[in-house]
């Protein structure tokens, strides 16, 4: 790898050196000037674990995720077409290791309160596995498409999506969730060494601007966590003013959470700056631990261990009606029966004149988001026009009609650069398009040509 050499601030430079002592920042600053790290973490939902060494990439695990990987080869990720089909979530290793300590199960609420561009929340969907719900919130409007991009990409079935502020949440879905994920928004110091913004943005005064509104945003976090629910806190930054002294903030003003071990391996321990709580069981990332550089505090709400409170119960949270598709249910069950071997699990509902396929009945509550279950089309005069997320949702099995591309050929090239492709003379209507056995996209065969659906904003020359 080329090595990246970015000057980094004077006073940057002499606070860390203040923070780690003389000896860790001799080989803090060593590794300043090293190639940074890269990683991978296998995406689950689409691709078995075991198929990791299948990608070609020379790969080593981490402690930071047991589906993360370092990736010690020069390969371009945006030029793998298993990329493009949802195999794997591009990612920097340390920065899985707030799901890790958030350790989400099966059929749990989990809200991701600062989501965009995807990597925590597509983390969070693949270890639910799909089921149960993932509620993932990005107050920053523009920050959205990428959000919903990576989810559809990654498969991802069971997640609303939205754009409200954190306290607009905390008072619509107060102790409605199980887990709670807060990866705030930093000065970025952990990004410096790879990344020229976050040091042409860095200044002390903005190191303090943001440990205020990371405080804030905890608050309200803290509040959609039921009895004996989790909060984990996370940042991608070294400031103890961001990190250790938010998270004594919080536990000084709210006594219904308490500290959490983190057991997994990575890192260090976290700075000892009280008397009353043991900080040193949050945990610190620094280049020198195998990842750019990341501070994760895990929380328990104390008082028992009861169940979220229903969705539908909160006062501004209100169920949407449950309306049908605006067209007969016959136009639904012959588009489905053409394009799926079987009904997928759900119901349909039509809002705007856009079909969606909602997983279970919490779903419908998610009025005023952007996304709720999985877009299915649009209804236009009288049939329905699928969305590229329909196909990318499930899998090759699924289908009706499916081709499968090989990763290395010809046709996976042209299918991304939104080409037409071939297809067997005897498919006709809409078909999935899969890579290596993953669904990529889809588009409508007739008389042996596949007329390409996948998006503009999508398509990439891969070779």
């Amino acid at each position: 790898m080329q090595e990246k050499k970015i000057a980094l601030p004077d006073l940057f430079l002499g606070r860390m050196k203040q923070l780690l002592g003389e000896d860790d920042y001799a080989e803090f600053v060593s590794t300043c000037s090293a190639p940074h790290y890269r990683g991978i973490r296998i995406n689950t939902l689409k691709f078995p674990l075991e198929n990791a060494d299948k990608l070609g990439l020379t790969l080593q695990t981490t402690p930071f995720s047991d589906e993360g990987f370092l990736v010690l080869s020069d390969e371009k990720f945006g030029a793998m077409p298993l990329y493009h089909a949802g195999a794997f979530y591009s990612q920097e290793p340390s920065a899985m290791s707030a799901v890790t300590a958030l350790d989400p199960r099966k059929g749990e609420r989990i809200l991701n309160m600062c989501a965009s561009p995807g990597g925590k929340s597509t983390h969070i969907a693949a270890k639910l596995a799909g089921e149960g719900m993932l509620w993932s919130n990005e107050y920053v409007r523009t920050r959205i498409p990428p959000l919903l991009s990576n989810l559809e990409r990654m498969g991802v079935r069971n997640s609303v999506v939205s754009s409200l502020s954190p306290s607009a949440l905390a008072e619509r879905f107060a102790g409605c969730f199980d887990r709670v994920l807060a990866d705030a928004p930093c000065s970025g110091e952990g990004m410096m060494r790879r990344d020229g913004v976050a040091v042409a943005e860095w200044s002390y005064e903005h190191v303090l601007s943001c440990a205020n509104r990371q405080k804030a945003i905890l608050s309200d976090c803290a509040k959609c966590v039921r009895e004996g629910g989790i909060l984990v806190y996370s940042t991608c930054t070294f400031s103890r003013e961001e990190n250790e002294e938010v998270i004594l903030s919080f536990l000084e003003s709210h006594p219904d959470f308490v500290l959490q071990p983190i057991d997994s391996p990575f890192g260090r321990s976290g700075m000892n700056i009280s008397d009353k709580f043991d900080l040193t069981q949050t945990r610190r990332i620094y280049p020198m631990d195998g990842g750019e550089g990341h501070f994760v505090a895990k929380m328990k709400k104390v008082g028992g261990a009861s169940a979220p409170i229903s969705l539908h119960n909160k006062k501004s949270g209100t169920a949407r009606k449950n309306e049908t598709a605006d067209c007969s249910d016959g136009m639904v069950r012959e588009f489905f029966s053409s394009c799926f071997k079987h009904k997928p699990v759900g119901a349909i509902r039509e809002f705007g004149g856009k079909l969606y396929l909602i997983p279970n009945e919490e779903f419908d509550v998610a009025k005023g988001s952007i996304r709720a279950g999985v877009l299915i089309g649009e209804v236009r005069k009288n049939r329905i026009i699928p969305a590229h997320s329909l196909f990318t949702a499930f899998g090759k099995g699924d289908f009706t009609l499916s081709v499968d591309l090989e990763p290395n050929g010809e046709e996976i090239r042209k299918f991304l650069l939104g080409e037409e492709i071939s297809a067997p003379a005897e498919f006709s209507g809409y078909c999935a398009v899969c890579c290596g056995g993953l669904t990529m996209g889809f588009g409508k065969c007739s008389n042996g040509r596949l007329k390409n659906h996948y998006p503009k904003g999508l398509r990439v020359n891969v070779y």
